[in-house]
Protein backbone atom coordinates (compact mmCIF):
# COMPACT_ATOMS: atom_id res chain seq x y z
CA UNK A 1 0.00 0.00 0.00
CA UNK A 2 2.60 2.54 1.08
CA UNK A 3 4.59 2.12 -2.13
CA UNK A 4 1.63 3.52 -4.10
CA UNK A 5 2.24 6.90 -2.46
CA UNK A 6 5.98 7.26 -2.96
CA UNK A 7 8.44 7.59 -5.88
CA UNK A 8 10.09 4.51 -7.34
CA UNK A 9 13.40 5.55 -5.79
CA UNK A 10 11.91 4.83 -2.35
CA UNK A 11 12.00 1.20 -1.19
CA UNK A 12 9.05 0.25 0.98
CA UNK A 13 8.29 -2.75 3.17
CA UNK A 14 5.11 -3.33 5.15
CA UNK A 15 3.44 -5.93 7.37
CA UNK A 16 -0.16 -6.42 8.48
CA UNK A 17 0.61 -8.72 11.39
CA UNK A 18 3.54 -9.46 13.66
CA UNK A 19 3.85 -13.19 13.05
CA UNK A 20 5.42 -15.64 15.48
CA UNK A 21 8.18 -14.43 17.79
CA UNK A 22 9.07 -11.22 15.92
CA UNK A 23 11.45 -10.25 18.73
CA UNK A 24 13.82 -12.99 17.65
CA UNK A 25 14.95 -10.73 14.82
CA UNK A 26 16.02 -7.87 17.07
CA UNK A 27 19.64 -6.95 17.66
CA UNK A 28 20.62 -7.01 21.36
CA UNK A 29 20.79 -3.21 21.60
CA UNK A 30 17.31 -2.96 20.07
CA UNK A 31 15.86 -5.61 22.36
CA UNK A 32 17.23 -3.76 25.37
CA UNK A 33 15.16 -0.70 24.49
CA UNK A 34 11.86 -2.58 24.87
CA UNK A 35 12.80 -5.30 27.34
CA UNK A 36 10.58 -3.87 30.07
CA UNK A 37 7.58 -3.04 27.85
CA UNK A 38 4.44 -5.09 27.25
CA UNK A 39 4.41 -7.86 24.64
CA UNK A 40 2.34 -5.85 22.15
CA UNK A 41 4.86 -3.00 22.20
CA UNK A 42 7.79 -5.38 21.77
CA UNK A 43 6.07 -7.06 18.81
CA UNK A 44 5.29 -3.85 16.92
CA UNK A 45 8.79 -2.53 17.63
CA UNK A 46 10.33 -5.71 16.23
CA UNK A 47 8.08 -5.98 13.19
CA UNK A 48 8.60 -2.42 12.04
CA UNK A 49 12.37 -2.95 12.30
CA UNK A 50 12.05 -6.12 10.28
CA UNK A 51 10.34 -3.97 7.64
CA UNK A 52 13.23 -1.49 7.83
CA UNK A 53 15.77 -4.26 7.27
CA UNK A 54 13.82 -5.54 4.27
CA UNK A 55 13.89 -2.01 2.86
CA UNK A 56 17.64 -1.77 3.49
CA UNK A 57 18.08 -5.01 1.57
CA UNK A 58 16.05 -3.50 -1.26
CA UNK A 59 18.61 -0.71 -1.41
CA UNK A 60 21.38 -3.29 -1.62
CA UNK A 61 22.57 -2.65 1.93
CA UNK A 62 23.35 -5.03 4.78
CA UNK A 63 20.96 -5.29 7.72
CA UNK A 64 21.81 -3.21 10.76
CA UNK A 65 20.24 -2.11 14.05
CA UNK A 66 17.73 0.73 13.83
CA UNK A 67 18.24 2.80 16.96
CA UNK A 68 16.35 5.94 17.97
CA UNK A 69 18.16 9.26 17.88
CA UNK A 70 17.06 12.77 18.84
CA UNK A 71 13.27 12.92 19.22
CA UNK A 72 13.21 9.21 18.32
CA UNK A 73 14.26 9.89 14.72
CA UNK A 74 15.64 6.56 13.43
CA UNK A 75 19.40 6.45 12.91
CA UNK A 76 19.93 5.13 9.40
CA UNK A 77 23.21 4.12 7.76
CA UNK A 78 25.20 6.97 6.25
CA UNK A 79 23.67 8.09 2.96
CA UNK A 80 20.21 6.68 3.74
CA UNK A 81 17.02 8.56 4.65
CA UNK A 82 13.82 6.98 5.80
CA UNK A 83 10.78 6.79 8.03
CA UNK A 84 8.83 4.14 9.93
CA UNK A 85 5.27 3.90 11.17
CA UNK A 86 3.05 1.46 13.01
CA UNK A 87 -0.54 1.30 14.19
CA UNK A 88 -3.00 -1.48 14.94
CA UNK A 89 -2.80 -3.95 12.06
CA UNK A 90 -0.05 -2.19 10.11
CA UNK A 91 3.72 -1.59 10.21
CA UNK A 92 5.84 -0.05 7.46
CA UNK A 93 9.22 1.41 6.60
CA UNK A 94 10.22 3.54 3.61
CA UNK A 95 13.89 4.16 2.78
CA UNK A 96 15.88 5.80 0.00
CA UNK A 97 19.37 6.96 -0.82
CA UNK A 98 20.02 10.57 0.17
CA UNK A 99 21.29 11.34 -3.33
CA UNK A 100 17.75 10.69 -4.60
CA UNK A 101 15.53 11.80 -1.71
CA UNK A 102 16.23 14.49 0.88
CA UNK A 103 13.67 13.31 3.43
CA UNK A 104 10.79 10.89 3.86
CA UNK A 105 7.84 10.95 6.23
CA UNK A 106 5.20 8.23 6.50
CA UNK A 107 2.34 7.73 8.93
CA UNK A 108 -0.46 5.19 9.31
CA UNK A 109 -3.54 5.48 11.47
CA UNK A 110 -6.70 3.42 11.98
CA UNK A 111 -9.61 4.85 9.97
CA UNK A 112 -11.62 5.89 12.98
CA UNK A 113 -12.45 9.11 14.84
CA UNK A 114 -9.87 10.86 16.97
CA UNK A 115 -10.36 10.72 20.73
CA UNK A 116 -12.32 13.61 22.21
CA UNK A 117 -10.34 16.81 22.44
CA UNK A 118 -7.54 15.83 20.06
CA UNK A 119 -8.87 17.66 17.00
CA UNK A 120 -9.09 20.90 18.98
CA UNK A 121 -5.48 20.42 20.05
CA UNK A 122 -4.03 19.82 16.57
CA UNK A 123 -6.17 21.78 14.10
CA UNK A 124 -6.15 25.35 12.91
CA UNK A 125 -9.63 26.87 12.46
CA UNK A 126 -9.87 26.17 8.71
CA UNK A 127 -8.60 22.64 9.21
CA UNK A 128 -11.13 21.97 11.96
CA UNK A 129 -13.96 23.30 9.79
CA UNK A 130 -12.93 20.94 7.00
CA UNK A 131 -12.56 17.97 9.32
CA UNK A 132 -16.00 18.52 10.85
CA UNK A 133 -17.87 19.26 7.62
CA UNK A 134 -20.05 16.50 6.10
CA UNK A 135 -17.81 14.18 4.05
CA UNK A 136 -19.27 13.77 0.57
CA UNK A 137 -15.97 12.38 -0.73
CA UNK A 138 -12.90 10.90 0.90
CA UNK A 139 -12.64 9.10 4.23
CA UNK A 140 -15.39 9.63 6.76
CA UNK A 141 -12.89 10.33 9.52
CA UNK A 142 -11.27 13.47 8.20
CA UNK A 143 -10.04 14.38 11.66
CA UNK A 144 -7.86 11.27 11.75
CA UNK A 145 -6.55 11.92 8.23
CA UNK A 146 -5.57 15.44 9.29
CA UNK A 147 -3.75 14.05 12.32
CA UNK A 148 -1.87 11.57 10.13
CA UNK A 149 -0.82 14.26 7.67
CA UNK A 150 0.51 16.44 10.50
CA UNK A 151 2.50 13.52 11.89
CA UNK A 152 3.84 12.88 8.40
CA UNK A 153 4.91 16.52 8.06
CA UNK A 154 6.78 16.42 11.36
CA UNK A 155 8.61 13.22 10.42
CA UNK A 156 9.79 14.89 7.20
CA UNK A 157 10.57 18.31 8.70
CA UNK A 158 12.58 17.46 11.81
CA UNK A 159 15.44 15.42 10.25
CA UNK A 160 15.91 18.21 7.69
CA UNK A 161 15.98 21.15 10.09
CA UNK A 162 16.50 19.73 13.59
CA UNK A 163 13.94 22.29 14.72
CA UNK A 164 10.75 21.57 16.62
CA UNK A 165 7.38 22.53 15.18
CA UNK A 166 3.94 22.14 16.74
CA UNK A 167 0.71 20.95 15.19
CA UNK A 168 -0.39 24.54 14.60
CA UNK A 169 2.82 25.38 12.72
CA UNK A 170 1.65 23.54 9.61
CA UNK A 171 -1.58 24.25 7.72
CA UNK A 172 -2.84 21.24 5.74
CA UNK A 173 -5.18 21.21 2.77
CA UNK A 174 -6.41 18.10 0.97
CA UNK A 175 -7.47 17.25 -2.56
CA UNK A 176 -8.91 14.07 -4.06
CA UNK A 177 -7.86 11.87 -6.96
CA UNK A 178 -10.52 9.28 -6.08
CA UNK A 179 -12.88 8.76 -3.16
CA UNK A 180 -10.10 7.00 -1.29
CA UNK A 181 -6.87 8.74 -2.34
CA UNK A 182 -5.40 12.11 -3.18
CA UNK A 183 -2.88 14.80 -2.35
CA UNK A 184 -2.26 17.03 0.63
CA UNK A 185 -0.26 20.23 0.88
CA UNK A 186 1.40 21.48 4.04
CA UNK A 187 2.23 25.16 4.40
CA UNK A 188 4.80 25.63 7.16
CA UNK A 189 3.98 28.74 9.17
CA UNK A 190 7.48 28.87 10.69
CA UNK A 191 9.59 28.34 7.56
CA UNK A 192 12.98 26.74 7.86
CA UNK A 193 16.04 26.04 5.76
CA UNK A 194 17.15 23.03 3.80
CA UNK A 195 20.64 21.64 4.48
CA UNK A 196 21.92 23.62 1.46
CA UNK A 197 20.46 26.84 2.85
CA UNK A 198 17.45 27.00 0.54
CA UNK A 199 14.02 27.92 1.93
CA UNK A 200 11.75 25.20 3.30
CA UNK A 201 8.20 26.51 3.37
CA UNK A 202 6.09 23.42 2.81
CA UNK A 203 5.58 19.92 1.50
CA UNK A 204 3.30 18.03 -0.82
CA UNK A 205 2.30 14.49 0.05
CA UNK A 206 -0.17 11.76 -0.81
CA UNK A 207 -2.85 10.00 1.23
CA UNK A 208 -4.73 6.73 0.92
CA UNK A 209 -7.72 5.23 2.73
CA UNK A 210 -8.03 1.45 2.41
CA UNK A 211 -8.89 -1.62 4.46
CA UNK A 212 -9.58 0.34 7.62
CA UNK A 213 -6.33 2.32 7.44
CA UNK A 214 -5.37 5.90 6.64
CA UNK A 215 -1.85 6.29 5.26
CA UNK A 216 0.04 9.50 4.46
CA UNK A 217 3.46 9.89 2.86
CA UNK A 218 5.88 12.63 1.84
CA UNK A 219 9.09 12.22 -0.18
CA UNK A 220 11.12 15.35 -0.81
CA UNK A 221 13.09 14.64 -3.96
CA UNK A 222 16.67 15.90 -3.98
CA UNK A 223 16.49 17.56 -7.39
CA UNK A 224 13.24 19.46 -6.70
CA UNK A 225 13.36 22.64 -4.58
CA UNK A 226 11.08 22.42 -1.56
CA UNK A 227 8.45 25.10 -2.01
CA UNK A 228 4.92 25.41 -0.80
Amino acid sequence: MIDELLPKTVVCAEAFEDGDKPEAGLYPQEAALVASTVAERRAEFATVRACARRALAGLGLLPSPVMPGVRNVPLWPTGVVGSMTHCAGYRAAALAMADDILAIGIDAEPDGPLPDGVLEAIALPREAAWALSPATIGPAHRDRLLFSAKECVYKTWFPLTWREIDFDDAEITFSYDTESSGLFSARILRPGRLPDGGPLTGFTGRWLARDGLLITAIALEAQVPARS
